[in-house]
């Protein structure tokens, strides 16, 4: 039962944290409002309400006694509530009550009046109006010639204070809620700060101005993150110098090695030296093209139709089909090095298929795009090695006739870098392999 409960309360309840600190706030005012109030109006506001019919009542039992019993002083009675009540008394000599009841039932005062009417005149010896007019009230008495007609101001029964204690409850409730709403705005507001930045950071943009704010926790988890951030940004810079540096420094030796290969006699043993160096030398290409994946670049609005349609006329191929369903797809991300990523995936589906068909789709905040090629495909057990640098495949399919393995690495790399996903599946439709790539918005 206890499950069923935090269960339910996990769906009503809101999932922000601002919203859920304004309840935590306003949710103790209110209920205390309530509570005062319903304590004023059951021990105060009605039992005083119904003292003060119960004594008019008794006002109108007492005349109504003179009217029945002596006759002689019933003038200067009447006279006397006249002056002294604000009472307007009139007797009605063989007249009969309304036969309409004119009574409210959901009203407290009328039930009030009702209920102490009915206990000292019975059932069918009074009539009364509260509605007839504004301020005043008018009861009718049943008597043995006809009947007695009271016009009694309504501030005889009911207090007129109760309005203004409802404004003084509410107003105040209101003032304090919106003061909470004030501070918790701000108190927040450092929160979603941090959360955007990382947010930012983690779809691969650039974090470089990120004041810390607000409580002192939040501000040392926003200088922690800002800390976090510059190492990380630091790590992937030397580790970007140090492959491009690495790579820079290894082409001067294979340069003079083919000089010095191009002097030897034994054209046998040059041809596969040389060989060799080629093959060294695309190595280093593919260091420098994976140490340019790191290197830091602004992130702008991209339309990823028009990206992908350049892209495919770059390649100038009549086997690349693109299906798209949308014209107005927008990404925010690093340009250059998307072209990457989907240079290396749509190069290697030509390389080892004939044909390479691309799809793009959109949810409510993801980008998927994929990438199918007709080729052999990679066995279901390699397909999560692929992933890791200068893997090679040895089977009839391998990513790495061109390069040495770090193609689908430079790929996930890029798109990890964005926030997002690549999964590698085999194609239903075209049996060859399917690299569905997945970008947030």
């Amino acid at each position: 039962m206890s499950f069923g409960l935090n269960k339910f309360l996990k769906v009503i309840l809101p999932k922000g944290l601002f919203y859920r600190s304004l309840i935590i706030v306003a949710a103790p005012i209110i209920i205390l409002q309530i509570i005062v109030a319903v304590a004023f109006f059951d021990s105060i506001w009605i039992k005083a309400n119904k003292g003060m019919v119960r004594s008019l009542v008794a006002e109108l039992k007492t005349i109504n006694d003179v009217h029945a019993n002596d006759k002689i002083n019933i003038d200067y009675l009447t006279d006397s509530f006249k002056n002294n009540f604000d009472f307007e008394i009139d007797v009605k000599n063989d007249e009969l009550l309304p036969n309409i009841s004119a009574e409210r039932k959901f009203s407290p005062m009328d039930r009030m009046l009702r209920r102490e009417l009915k206990s000292v005149f019975g059932n069918d010896n009074y009539w009364f109006s509260t509605t007839k007019f504004k301020k005043a009230v008018e009861v009718q008495i049943k008597t043995e010639t006809g009947i007695i007609k009271f016009l009694i101001p309504k501030k005889r029964i009911s207090t007129s204070s109760i309005r203004l204690f409802i404004l003084w409850l509410i107003l105040p409730s209101f003032v304090l809620v919106l003061i909470a709403i004030i501070f918790l705005k701000n108190q927040t507001r450092p929160i979603v700060n941090l959360a955007k930045a990382a947010e930012k950071f983690g779809k691969g943009d650039y974090v470089n101005e990120f004041r810390p704010s607000g409580a002192s926790e939040i501000r040392k988890a926003s200088y922690e993150f800002d800390r976090m951030v510059k190492r990380i940004n630091r790590h992937l810079n030397q580790r970007s110098e140090m492959l491009s540096g690495i790579s820079h420094d290894l082409r001067t030796p294979l340069t003079r090695l083919k000089l010095q290969l191009a002097l030897i006699k034994e054209k046998e043993i040059s041809k596969k030296m040389s060989k060799d160096i080629d093959e060294m030398e695309k190595m280093l290409n593919d260091y420098l093209q994976f140490a340019k994946s790191q290197v830091q670049e602004k992130t702008t609005s991209i339309n990823m139709v028009e990206f992908l349609n350049e892209l495919i006329k770059d390649f100038n191929n009549n086997n690349i089909r693109f299906n798209n369903v949308d014209t107005g797809i927008f990404i925010t991300a690093r340009k250059n090095s998307l072209r990457r990523c989907f240079s290396n995936l749509i190069q290697n589906g030509i390389t080892h298929g004939k044909m390479v068909y691309i799809k793009i789709a959109k949810t409510a905040n993801r980008l998927i795009v994929s990438v199918e090629d007709d080729g052999p495909g990679i066995p279901q057990e390699e397909l999560k090695n692929v992933f890791k640098p200068f893997y090679r495949l040895d089977k009839s399919r391998s990513l790495n006739k061109s390069g040495v393995g770090l193609g689908l690495s430079i790929s996930e790399d890029i798109i990890a870098s964005h926030g997002g996903n690549v999964t590698l599946h085999k194609s239903i439709d075209y049996q060859g392999l399917q690299v569905k790539i997945s970008l947030p918005f």
